[in-house]
């Protein structure tokens, strides 16, 4: 459903809440939750706000977001030992997942396009869609959105996975790469493949997408085929990579993942 913003805060509201605190989410004990109620209910000491945001429905209730950082009425250090990160929601919640991925980037759309970036005049939020706009010069701004390609490419009964330098993880992926200008989805599969570890693909095929709020991405996921080349590893991106046979595979992201999934979908079209 669309986004409503700015709704005006009223103490009768009653819904589940997405409690945002720069890039961690309010989940009360000891159930670990968003919670449920009314704002008076939640065990954290806020100042009431001015508006609120509705985000969606979940189990026929409304799901509105408010920004912790902006109206915490008490020392933030008492208060923080029940935020946790948006990854704990994806891998424990994963229901709730899309609410608190929406909520986060709502926050911080609005966080981040409090002034013109053409003027730098104050921008105010428009009154029928989700967006600002700068009056004097009229610059209008929407929620960034980064589409990034993700890739699960196969060889005969093997899978390709690599490691990648930008996290220290020690789970083995598959491929990934933010699509640039003027790109085609496909045209980025092909140039962040070539890039990251030097082959070609074919038979590149759309498989689902998966909305990533790290920091404001959705994920593209896709399947292809080897085509040809040798792995040769771009050293600034990727840290080990190779071809895996489905029995024996290295740790590799949970199935709540849309890479868990991508690699999951590689595997019945291998053992068809």
């Amino acid at each position: 459903m669309m986004i409503q913003h700015s709704i005006p805060f009223s103490t009768e509201l009653e819904g589940w809440w997405c409690v945002i605190s720069s890039h961690q989410i309010y989940l009360p004990a000891p159930r670990n939750k968003i919670p449920f109620g009314r704002l008076d209910d939640l065990a954290i000491n806020l100042a009431k706000p001015e508006v609120v945001h509705k985000i969606g429905e979940y189990e026929g209730e409304p799901v509105y977001t408010i920004s912790f950082d902006e109206i915490a009425q008490a020392s933030q250090e008492e208060q923080l030992d029940e935020f946790v990160g948006l990854r704990n929601v994806l891998f424990e919640q994963n229901e709730l997942f899309e609410f608190a991925a929406r909520a986060y980037q709502v926050q911080l759309f609005l966080k981040t396009h409090q002034y013109c970036g053409q003027c730098g005049g104050p921008m105010k939020i428009i009154d029928w869609e989700l967006a600002t706009q700068c009056d004097p010069c009229k610059h209008r701004c929407y929620p960034r959105i980064s589409p990034v390609i993700i890739v699960a490419i196969r060889k005969g009964s093997k899978i390709l996975l690599a490691k990648h330098t930008r996290t220290a993880s020690t789970l083995f992926s598959v491929l990934a790469g933010f699509v640039e200008s003027g790109e085609t989805l496909e045209q980025a599969v092909h140039r962040e493949v070539m890039e990251e570890v030097g082959i070609k693909v074919k038979n590149i095929k759309y498989v689902k997408s998966q909305p990533w709020p790290f920091p404001h991405s959705l994920m593209c996921g896709f399947v292809a085929e080897y085509d040809s080349g040798e792995l040769n590893i771009c050293d600034d991106e990727i840290a080990e990579a190779d071809w895996f046979e489905f029995d024996d595979l290295p740790q590799t992201p949970p199935a709540k993942t849309i890479s868990g999934q991508l690699i999951e979908f590689t595997k019945k079209l291998v053992r068809r």
